[in-house]
């Protein structure tokens, strides 16, 4: 039996997950009070923002933006260890690996390079002058 997508019907919400019904952040266990939890939630909130709203997300984007905050907050906890002293090597790499990954993520949900111009402006310059 196939499954047409624009013909499947919504589950009712006892039958979807905690996650999917929006009551809770974690399909199971996890505490939803703590720290970790809390900025966790921040960040799935500001790169939903970021991405136009969680009305124009795909699944698979909330997804992504879900996978890349996690990534976040676990990299911000390293930098929190790596300002109490020397990290181990290994420690390194694990960083490296999680905010390449992160930067993957990011572009993928829509993080675009924005040049800056810095070029003075003509103000500027008569501003400096006159100075």
């Amino acid at each position: 039996m196939q499954a047409n997508s624009a013909t499947i019907t919504k589950l009712s919400p006892t039958a979807r997950s905690r996650v999917t019904n929006g009551s809770g952040m974690f399909a199971e266990g996890g505490d939803e009070r703590g720290p970790w939890a809390r900025r966790f939630r921040d960040l799935v909130a500001e790169h939903t923002a970021d991405a136009g709203g969680a009305v124009s997300l795909s699944e698979a984007q909330r997804s992504i933006i879900r996978r890349a905050s996690t990534l976040e907050v676990q990299l911000e906890q390293l930098e929190a260890r790596f300002s109490e002293g020397p990290a181990e090597v290994a420690t390194l790499n694990m960083y490296s690996t999680l905010s390449n990954t992160l930067r993957r993520l990011l572009i993928d949900i829509g993080l675009e390079r924005r040049s800056r111009d810095i070029t003075p402006s003509i103000y500027d310059i008569a501003r400096e002058k006159r100075a």
